[in-house]
């Protein structure tokens, strides 16, 4: 390919991840917007390996293969409830990328000093853009090595301890060494002090200390963010990864990756300010490892938890007008989202008013109960935002919890000292009666506790989302 037709195919490949990104932000062009995203991808994947400069093609071609047949595999095998780690998995993958390629260019650059200026003029590819560059664009060039390599390796170890606290390998509690911030801070100063020593000739080791800090800074900042916090986790890895990628692509002289990189970093970055705000947390103490203690001792809740069985469920849903479902990530792992449909489908059919409630970040991962919902086929209209449906709740009928802790826990409201104080959460309380499909009595993957489920109006509705709820579905007249 001609360099006019690779820069043609990078253009095309930008504007069209530009248009995956923009469908995604609704359901119904959301299918739509992932073809544009693969499209895009692998006309930029072709666009590159067949680029100018390129050579080795059938190793290249064969490690696209092997990639590609393996993430099939892995991800044909995971469940809805396993996206969320699956997502750090990959985060972590575009770290240890970005940490190989810039040890890679420091390599190169290092043979490339090495040869005479014969030996220069014949080389081509990246270690032909090496060869030309003057020591002012070197120094620049360290710099850009410096810092992808920095932001991949607190992506990648940032991403394998999110994975552990999703798939419940790692405790979701939030932990820190003694010192806590202050080593975070010292590890980031020790890091722009390695940065300056390496831009001016002191060598490899500079780079491999910084990339050792750099793993400390990832696992230590995951680490000190509990799992009440995760979405936002997510989503804050997500933009680490595109700014590693954007930190590539200057590496490489690559304006795809740059502008690739700059998207999904810019986007994920925007999404967990939002996600953020719609927690109630500060975005720069988030991204900070933790946002805090409590300053005080938390209320102490009152009341008995009073369980209640299918058949008086079903008795309230068969008298009640409106219905509200909030789903969260129980109804996930318990697989119930088709049963939940069902038992809509059959409650709509019987004339009643039937609509969900989702929090911004119900689940363990941006949209993830939008997801589970739309694969079971539940009708898009029905499907509302928090600050869309909260104003609703003193005039419903019945509201069925399922699955969820933190988004509908009134202690955000009522206790200052609680860890969640100040969050905007959905007032299910509110409605006439409530019921929680629970599994026991636990507190839940946050470990905090819940005034809800002690509430007079509430009724706790033990067992398994799933088998629960397909016990409601034959009795719903």
């Amino acid at each position: 390919m001609t360099i006019g037709i690779v820069s043609a195919a990078y253009i095309s490949a930008a504007v069209l991840f530009i248009l995956s990104l923009g469908g995604l932000s609704g359901q119904e062009s959301a299918k739509r917007a992932v073809w544009y995203g693969i499209v895009g991808m692998a006309l930029a994947v072709i666009a590159t390996v067949f680029g100018p400069g390129i050579g080795n093609w059938f190793i290249i071609v064969l490690m696209i293969a092997g990639g590609a047949v393996l993430g099939h595999y892995v991800a044909s095998r995971v469940q809805m409830t396993e996206m969320p780690q699956l997502v750090a998995a990959l985060h972590s993958f575009v770290g240890l990328a970005a940490v190989f390629i810039g040890f890679n260019a420091h390599i190169e650059a290092w043979r490339v000093a090495g040869m005479d200026e014969t030996m220069r003029a014949a080389l081509d590819g990246f270690a032909g853009i090496l060869a030309h560059k003057t020591s002012v664009e070197l120094a620049i060039m360290k710099v850009e090595v410096f810092l992808g390599v920095f932001i991949g390796a607190v992506t990648f170890t940032g991403s394998v301890v999110a994975f552990g606290k999703l798939a419940g390998k790692v405790d979701g509690k939030a932990k820190k060494l003694p010192g806590g911030h202050a080593l975070n801070a010292a590890a980031a100063v020790l890091s722009l002090i390695l940065l300056w020593m390496y831009v001016g000739g002191s060598g490899a080791w500079t780079l491999i200390l910084m990339t050792a800090v750099a793993f400390f800074i990832g696992y230590h900042l995951i680490m000190g963010i509990g799992g009440a916090d995760m979405p936002v986790v997510v989503s804050m890895l997500n933009s680490y990864s595109g700014w590693a990628a954007a930190a590539i692509g200057f590496t490489l002289g690559n304006d795809l990756l740059i502008v690739t990189g700059a998207l999904v970093g810019s986007s994920g970055a925007i999404l967990s300010y939002i996600m953020c705000k719609a927690m109630n947390r500060s975005f720069i103490s988030v991204i900070l490892g933790g946002f805090g203690a409590t300053t005080g001792p938390t209320m102490t809740i009152e009341g008995e938890q009073i369980a209640i069985d299918a058949e008086g469920v079903a008795a309230a849903l068969n008298d009640a007008d409106s219905v509200v479902i909030v789903p969260g990530y129980g109804m996930a792992v318990a697989q119930a989202q088709q049963a939940v449909s069902e038992l809509t489908r059959k409650l709509r059919a019987a004339g009643k008013s039937v609509r969900f409630a989702i929090h911004p970040v119900a689940g363990r991962l941006p949209g993830h109960m939008n997801v589970l919902l739309a694969e079971a086929k539940v009708p898009y209209d029905i499907v509302l935002e928090m600050d869309e449906i909260n104003e609703d709740f003193h005039e419903t009928d019945v509201v069925i919890v399922i699955g969820s802790n933190d988004i509908v826990n009134p202690a955000a409201q009522e206790d200052p000292n609680s860890p969640i104080a100040g969050m905007p959460v959905l007032e299910v309380w509110k409605a006439k009666q409530v019921f929680v499909s629970k599994r026991g009595q636990g507190t839940g993957y946050s470990g905090i506790e819940n005034p809800l489920f002690y509430k007079p109006n509430t009724r706790m509705f033990y067992g398994d989302a799933k088998a629960s709820v397909g016990d409601l579905i034959p009795k719903i007249a």
